[in-house]
């Protein structure tokens, strides 16, 4: 099973879409770093591992993007707690 995370700028939200569901986490910009500080998921993707899969791509992306992460979302800050190799991300 592969998902793709995008970066949905308009709505300010990474975003996993998952047969006709999207699962998001919300973020807001500042220079050099991006604050996440909500992340939903369906109920009806509960317990596949969405959740992991959008947490692990928006990490990969923000990665790739260069800036820090402030993960104010509890759901993103037990993913990075679990996934030490994310920890040099976090302002």
């Amino acid at each position: 099973m592969h998902h793709q995370v995008s970066d949905n700028k308009e709505r300010h939200r990474f975003e996993l879409e998952a047969d006709g569901y999207i699962a998001f986490s919300e973020y807001k910009r500042s220079p050099g770093l991006i604050t996440i500080t909500h992340t939903e998921v369906p109920k009806e993707l509960g317990g596949r591992g969405i959740g992991t899969a959008l947490a692990h791509g928006l990490m990969e992306m923000i990665r790739a993007e260069g800036v820090k992460v402030k993960p104010l979302c509890p759901f993103v800050k037990a993913y990075i707690d679990k996934h030490p190799e994310y920890a040099d991300l976090v302002a």
